[in-house]
């Protein structure tokens, strides 16, 4: 468990909060992490080759084997103390290459005479040249952050920067989620057309769902080594273009395909945004930028439904404008990105100086930590589909919290159904007008991110009061309010909106309200909790959760004609009400064993040293 200890408690918030207030902090070739775990084992820190984002806490724990230390001259504790967290600009295994801190001739030679008399001589230099002296020690030549106001840190970048691109990122993100859903208006002409039945159709959204869970395992170490702004830029493209084939395609595969590889290739915007906003952004005001992200990512899929049911009822349009409609809106991040958008990852930052200083100077031999580093294909797959899977099925706050989560989400996906059902065939409104009460559910939803916007005043009081150091429960008191909101408000759809003969239109329709406001009151606070609970593994922790996010999300609409038919409205209603009740209880429990779970968990974090 990477908890300090009694002895090291405040070493481990001062450390934390040097991290803050210090971006220049590195780490150099051949040397190990400066994290010192009890209970994490030898393998897992093997595993440990891509550190995350979050919380203005980089971390890259680096294992080499000794036998490599030995033949570099390096020494395995290396700069290594007592628990810290140190910030790094690099994320994956040193190159063995530009290891060598050898210094002078005498080296040189001693190492020639050893290759020799192993029966390997080093080939001549040529041109009757003798071998040069070794180069000056290494991190002679790294560049780094000059000091925690350099410019160049995007911690430091002036507010109109920041807040051009967070608007980018943002209208980014809602495209991405108003395409998820949007196909939900498509689902019965696709079904008269094709002639295929209506959960056949359906599969146009639960497929481009599905593309989400998988997509993100893909870009978010693409994110890491090449920066956010090309993947960001090529996710946004191969968004447009998988839309514009849906829009295009005379086959019922060809759409269900191309509605897939949309989300799939469309979704790095789902990892990479809030990386990008942890870049720019510090432990005061990062709750904020996620509230405004999680909004796009919510809200998004309630708006889309009744903007296609326009759409697909008017006869100069039809079905297929819904996704060409996508794919325009989206296109001018095509332009908007490459001309407005800097790299916010630090590690690319330091390597675009050191291009720069290169070129000025001549000197080639001065470079970015991150140029030293290489990421092979199994190390993408060991730390980005092994380890958040290990993470969501052993980590017992990972798993309750993702459940939890998922729930949520694929109740938001359930809905799509669900209102039809009660508004157009219940109380027998017109398709687009029977879409209008998503409204309600999208109100709701800014109105919950209004309050935890607020309440990140009262979460900076309290980090303020602990010196600092991060309490994640601190974050858990108002998804209460979201627990007991959202199973009320199905309650109250599901019960009015069965009996549209006795019972007004607006009585289900303001019960949205209600409905989500306690999605947005859950989901906002469960995100930061999970990655203020672990910290350097947090993107690790946020891709399992998204993985079982999505597949909820994507599962529940291929059911939920089947619930609500042959259940009737108000009987499901009250199956997932109750469910929904029983699950207030988990954020009442971890607010009062979260800090135990956390001891015991072999990669939560606990700061407190207590």
């Amino acid at each position: 468990m990477p908890a300090a200890g009694s002895s090291s408690g405040t070493e481990v918030s001062s450390s934390t909060n040097n991290i803050k207030n210090n971006p220049s902090i590195s780490s150099t070739p051949g040397q190990k992490s400066n994290i010192s775990t009890s209970n994490t084992t030898e393998n897992e820190t093997e595993d440990i080759r891509t550190s995350d984002n979050y919380d203005d806490i980089s971390v890259a724990t680096s294992h080499l084997p000794n036998q490599y230390d030995v033949e570099k001259g390096l020494s395995t504790d290396q700069g290594s103390h007592s628990l810290s967290l140190l910030k790094t600009e690099s994320r994956v295994a040193p190159n063995a290459n530009m290891s060598k801190v050898l210094t002078n001739t005498d080296a040189i030679s001693h190492r020639i005479q050893e290759q020799n008399e192993a029966g390997v001589p080093i080939p001549p230099m040529g041109a009757d040249r003798d071998y040069p002296a070794m180069l000056p020690p290494n991190e002679d030549y790294l560049v780094a952050f000059d000091g925690e106001n350099d410019p160049i840190h995007p911690h430091n970048w002036p507010v109109k920067t920041k807040v051009t691109i967070c608007a980018l990122l943002g209208y980014d993100t809602l495209c991405i989620a108003f395409g998820s859903s949007i196909f939900s208006a498509c689902v019965p002409a696709v079904s008269e057309i094709f002639g295929v039945a209506t959960v056949v159709a359906t599969l146009g959204i639960s497929l481009y769902v599905f593309g989400f869970a998988t997509g993100p395992l893909v870009w978010a170490p693409l994110s890491e080594l090449y920066g956010r702004k090309p993947v960001i830029l090529i996710s946004s493209f191969m968004f447009t273009v998988f839309n514009f084939g849906v829009a295009t395609s005379d086959r019922l595969e060809s759409v269900l395909i191309c509605r897939f590889f949309a989300g799939c290739l469309g979704a790095a915007p789902m990892v990479c945004v809030p990386a990008a906003m942890s870049d720019m952004y510090g432990n005061k005001t990062r709750g904020t930028v996620i509230v405004l992200f999680s909004m796009a990512v919510i809200v998004g899929p309630m708006i889309a439904p009744f903007v296609g049911a326009f759409i697909v009822v008017n006869k100069n349009l039809g079905w297929r404008w819904c996704s060409f409609m996508v794919g325009i809106i989206s296109s001018p991040q095509l332009i908007l990105i490459p001309f407005f958008f800097k790299e916010t990852h630090h590690p690319i930052i330091l390597v675009e100086k050191a291009e720069e200083i290169k070129r000025r100077t001549g000197n080639w031999g001065i470079h970015a930590p991150h140029d030293e580093f290489k990421l092979t294909f199994k190390e993408v797959v060991e730390n980005n589909l092994n380890r958040p899977l290990k993470m969501l099925v052993t980590e017992p706050i990972l798993l309750v919290v993702s459940i939890y989560n998922a729930f949520v989400y694929g109740m938001m996906y359930l809905f799509l159904t669900a209102y039809p059902l009660v508004f157009q065939y219940g109380y027998k409104m017109k398709p687009g007008v029977a879409e209008l009460p998503f409204l309600g559910l999208a109100i709701g939803m800014m109105i919950g991110g209004l309050l935890c916007i607020y309440a990140e005043r009262d979460f900076n009081k309290k980090l303020v009061e602990n010196n600092g150091v991060l309490v994640p429960e601190n974050r858990l008191p108002i998804m209460i309010l979201g627990a007991i909101a959202f199973p009320v408000g199905i309650l109250w759809f599901c019960w009015t909106g069965n009996y549209p003969e006795h019972v007004h239109w607006a009585a289900p329709c303001v019960s949205g309200i209600m409905t989500g406001f306690g999605v947005m009151v859950i989901f906002i606070p469960s995100m930061n909790y999970i990655i203020d609970s672990y910290l350097l593994f947090a993107a690790s922790a946020i891709a399992g959760m998204t993985f079982l996010r999505s597949g909820f999300g994507g599962a529940f609409p291929l059911f939920a004609q089947f619930m609500f038919v042959n259940m009737h409205v108000n009987w499901a209603g009250l199956l997932l009400g109750v469910f929904g009740l029983v699950l207030v209880l988990f954020p009442l429990m971890f607010i009062k064993f979260g800090k135990r779970l956390r001891q015991k968990s072999h990669y939560a974090f606990d700061l407190s040293g207590k």
